[in-house]
């Protein structure tokens, strides 16, 4: 996004978080709402085109969205989509997409009061890689001929009881309802604002071997010192890394041992 969007986008997230900081707001119940939302907006496109038309008077356009929502929908909901349709967006899409966002957080806020925000990180990233190394099951999971049930069915009988609740809506959600996105990007959507829940940045550590506790500890702390912010690893084996370790963090890829590696960090850190 950018422009007006960008701007709209980071007012309504924080509108967000100054809700979901009250413990009196359901945060999972939000998060429901907000994805029913985001389905009724991605299938009505001329009502999104409403809601988002800059000749239309901001206060008139929250009132619709406030008759629409009556009843269907919380007090609490139905006014964080009206501060939304106030604002100027620079496509009618990005409303959608930022609504899905919202809906999203207000999940993953559920799993961190609850102290769960490092399990469903990890339960996505592992999910993540499952799908990547069965294409059987990611066929299954992206047929286009396949019904939502069909999908959710197969979803709850590989999550149901083996992940935590809000990791199986996540992704639940963004299987049924993909809305133009490749499940690999969505789930590393999901991973990324999993992470900006804790203000930390991700690693993606791919080692020949499992490491050591202590191991993890070490590379997590040198990879915190070298960014500048907390770091959640991920954790992968691929026996091809052939002894060594692959960090990645965002755009940047790092190879060598764990040795190797932390050693010219302790260097750089010293100079």
């Amino acid at each position: 996004m950018n422009g007006a969007s960008r701007d709209a986008l980071a007012t309504a997230r924080e509108r967000l978080d100054a809700l979901t900081d009250s413990t009196s707001v359901d945060a999972a119940q939000l998060a429901d709402e907000l994805a029913s939302v985001t389905a009724l907006l991605d299938r009505e496109v001329s009502l999104r085109r409403v809601l988002t038309d800059p000749a239309q008077d901001g206060e008139a356009k929250a009132a619709l969205a406030g008759r629409l929502l009556s009843g269907q929908v919380s007090g609490t909901t139905a006014d964080l989509v009206a501060g939304l349709v106030r604002s100027r967006w620079s496509r009618s899409r990005d409303l959608v997409d930022s609504v899905e966002e919202l809906a999203d957080t207000a999940d993953l806020t559920a799993a961190q009061r609850l102290g769960r925000l490092d399990d469903v990180e990890d339960e996505l990233f592992r999910f993540g890689r499952i799908v990547a190394s069965d294409t059987g099951l990611r066929a299954a999971l992206t047929d286009r001929g396949a019904t939502a049930a069909a999908k959710g069915e197969l979803l709850r009988s590989l999550l149901g009881g083996r992940a935590d609740a809000v990791t199986e809506r996540l992704v639940t959600r963004l299987v049924t309802a993909p809305r133009g996105r490749s499940l690999e990007s969505g789930l590393e959507s999901l991973s990324k604002l999993a992470a900006d829940r804790r203000s930390r940045m991700v690693a993606v550590v791919t080692s020949a071997v499992p490491l050591s506790d202590v191991q993890k500890q070490r590379l997590g702390a040198a990879l915190a010192k070298l960014y500048g912010h907390p770091m959640h690893l991920n954790l992968d084996v691929d026996p091809e890394v052939l002894g060594g370790i692959r960090v990645q963090v965002g755009d940047e890829i790092i190879n060598g041992s764990v040795a190797d590696r932390l050693e010219a960090v302790s260097r750089r850190m010293a100079s």
